[in-house]
């Protein structure tokens, strides 16, 4: 069978197949001139193969986006290299034929020849944003799953709160819940602590407070409430620190509130997901299309088939 040869537009490149506590090496300098490493996943294993590929030469590295495992590969070898992140889906090897050392030359062997598409990998400073804003984007659902937990608790002993409150989390139904865990029984002084915005009658307050509480209902409330008050303060320490990182930012923030509906939040998160720097997209077009917003196409024989999900597409959602 005749071997087809590419085009080679890169002078020495590596291609590294990723594990938790291996990484496979193959540097390339031509379709047949390559050796392969492997290496452990220690600190001092990546710098010997920071080490190798400089005294080799290597100036383009590819790597599959597998978990988290790139990342401290990538961190390590960064500043030296170009690094191009792969989606394994699109550079997956032939059936049956698949090892660590054989997917290493086959990357090394698409890199060299200019056939890799890389994800997108913001700078430092925006990837560490992006992980203060989707840590506290987890504290937050958490928060409201502890929130609903304590309706849950409530129902558990006739307690209908939800029933005539619309936020459980709301001053009112706060001191009722308080004043159930401290131990007062007495409906009529539930029912003194219901003010303000809530429409429900006092008949129906008083109704919707006569249950059956018991010393455990007490306890797991007092329990969610204390893990709600410490997510809480754990989130305003995660805000201050979201405040320090975009205070370079400032221009891009007001220019993106501008946008109908986009508030200060919503812009910090947008930049925590494409940075600033727009010369990394093509056009408007290629971004929308990174987001997800766009639909891909999938047509063959003339039908039209549905399109890859965007959780598939956008490989950098998990980076």
């Amino acid at each position: 069978m005749k071997t087809v040869e590419f085009e080679q537009l890169i002078s020495v490149g590596c291609g590294i197949d990723v594990h938790k506590d291996v990484l496979v090496a193959t540097i390339r300098s031509n379709g047949k001139d390559f050796e392969t490493r492997n290496f452990t996943g220690f600190t001092s294993s990546l710098i010997e193969v920071r080490d190798w590929f400089k005294e080799r030469q290597v100036t383009h590295v590819a790597m599959e986006s597998t978990g988290i495992y790139w990342k401290p590969v990538f961190n390590i070898l960064e500043q030296d290299f170009e690094i191009i992140l792969v989606n394994a889906r699109h550079v997956k090897n032939i059936p049956g034929h698949k090892t660590d050392k054989k997917d290493s030359a086959w990357l090394s062997k698409l890199l060299v020849a200019g056939l890799l598409k890389g994800s997108f990998i913001p700078p430092n400073d925006i990837r560490e944003l992006r992980d203060l804003v989707r840590y506290k984007k987890k504290k937050t659902q958490f928060i409201a799953s502890e929130t609903n937990r304590i309706i849950k608790v409530l129902e558990d002993c006739n307690i209908k709160l939800s029933s005539v409150v619309s936020d459980v989390k709301g001053v009112s139904a706060t001191r009722i819940i308080n004043a159930i865990i401290d131990g007062v029984e007495d409906v009529a002084q539930l029912v003194s602590h219901a003010h303000g915005k809530i429409k429900a009658s006092k008949e129906d307050i008083k109704e919707a407070l006569t249950g059956k509480i018991t010393n455990h209902h007490r306890f797991m409330l007092k329990i969610i409430r204390e893990t709600i008050n410490e997510n809480e303060k754990l989130i305003t320490k995660v805000e201050t620190q979201i405040d320090k990182s975009v205070i370079q930012y400032q221009v891009e923030l007001e220019l993106l509130q501008t946008i109908d509906g986009v508030g200060k939040d919503t812009a910090i998160t947008i930049i925590s997901e494409i940075g600033v720097d727009m010369d990394c997209f093509p056009n408007e077009h290629h971004l929308a299309s990174w987001a997800g917003l766009s639909p891909g196409s999938n047509e063959s024989a003339g039908k039209k088939k549905a399109p890859e999900s965007s959780t598939e597409t956008n490989i950098s959602n998990q980076h």
